[in-house]
């Protein structure tokens, strides 16, 4: 049977905005929560009547969010074609929705050898977002016919406070390393990749593989490992103890999307904050990172990945920081020129590859 590499992927906005939020916030000149079709960008206009559902001369949050889903959710569908999913696998047996994975399998494979897995792991803060949508991730990797891929549910802090986040994350790793031989993909060969909270995630699960109180009982797999062997970090928070009052988030606070994940102000909590960030944890055995971060981030500072990168290096943990220039919170990224170093990544890590990726800063998307 043929059998796919591990590819781990988190999806979403460690902040109060999602992107599409941030974008209409940005658009939003006077402020007053709804765009004029002069606000809107002048290659868009001709499409205002089309999004204003109501006719109310406006287009609202709730509007503008409905139109980027249903495109979203377009360009997803589209670009799964040639790959089979299986949808809403519970990993850890409780049948809470959150605890739900999806994975992505190639319809055509390379050849007979297990595949390699890219797990998708989604952001939001902790407070919102889901699995739904991160296919299209996925997809030019799954397609490939070179890796397999995944994407999971966790528990947010509505509902449930650090460490149970990742300690459904670990889980589903477990999961996925136990059931490997069944879906075809290979057992040791497991990347993660997230944004924003989910790059926080990924790289809790690069640096934790060795943190007992951090792996958690969920699940059938106490057997298995919840290490992996690359990770993929898009602007996740490293540090919470460190991050500050920024211009649109004051990250000291309990009702920030870090206080409300430990339950408290980081600096009352401070084993709570240090727990949950993956500076801690950093150690010789780590995962190799790939770190993407914008110097324009007004939601997680860049310094945030910086750090984390030179701790890596620090111990002898192979890093490489991509430092996008002019980028903001996952905004103005070259995706297509960063998929493919992340192909070099993956392929280098999962694969035996001889290429790497080089440490460079990049240019921001006009």
């Amino acid at each position: 049977m043929n059998k796919l590499p591990i590819i781990l992927v988190t999806f979403g906005v460690a902040g109060s905005l999602s992107a599409q939020d941030a974008r209409f916030k940005n658009w939003d000149k006077n402020k007053d929560g709804k765009l004029a079709k002069t606000e809107v960008p002048q290659p868009l206009q001709k499409n205002f009547a089309k999004v204003d559902t109501n006719k109310d001369g406006f287009i609202s949050l709730q509007e503008h969010n409905a139109v980027v889903q249903r495109d979203q959710q377009r360009r997803s569908n589209d670009s799964l074609k040639g790959i089979k999913v299986i949808k809403n696998l519970d990993y850890a047996g409780t049948g809470n929705p959150r605890h739900k994975l999806d994975l992505f399998l190639p319809e055509a494979r390379k050849n007979d050898s297990p595949l390699p897995l890219l797990v998708f792991i989604h952001g939001g803060g902790w407070r919102k977002g889901s699995k739904d949508g991160a296919g299209r991730r996925l997809a030019g990797f799954v397609s490939s016919g070179k890796y397999a891929g995944a994407a999971i549910n966790y528990r947010l802090t509505d509902e449930a406070q650090w460490p149970a986040q990742i300690h459904d994350c670990k889980a589903a790793i477990r999961w996925l390393r136990g059931n490997a031989a069944k879906y075809g993909m290979q057992k040791d060969g497991i990347a993660v990749w997230g944004t924003s909270a989910g790059g926080h995630l990924v790289a809790m699960l690069g640096v934790s593989g060795d943190v007992e109180g951090l792996e958690g009982d969920l699940g059938d797999f106490d057997d298995e490992s919840s290490r992996v062997q690359a990770v993929v970090d898009y602007f996740g928070p490293t540090e919470f103890l460190t991050m500050g009052k920024g211009e649109v988030i004051d990250h000291r606070s309990p009702t920030s999307p870090e206080g409300l994940l430990i339950g408290g102000a980081p600096a009352e909590k401070k084993e709570a904050a240090q727990s949950a960030s993956p500076v801690t944890h950093v150690s010789a055995d780590d995962a190799p990172h790939l770190i993407v971060h914008g110097d324009g981030d007004l939601l997680v500072p860049v310094q945030q990945s910086e750090n984390l990168d030179q701790l890596l290096d620090d111990v002898g943990v192979e890093s490489t920081f991509l430092l996008i220039k002019g980028g903001g919170h996952g905004q103005r990224f070259d995706e297509n020129l960063l998929e493919k170093k992340i192909g070099i990544f993956l392929d280098r890590h999962l694969r035996g590859g001889k290429g790497k990726v080089k440490e460079e800063v990049l240019k921001a998307k006009i």
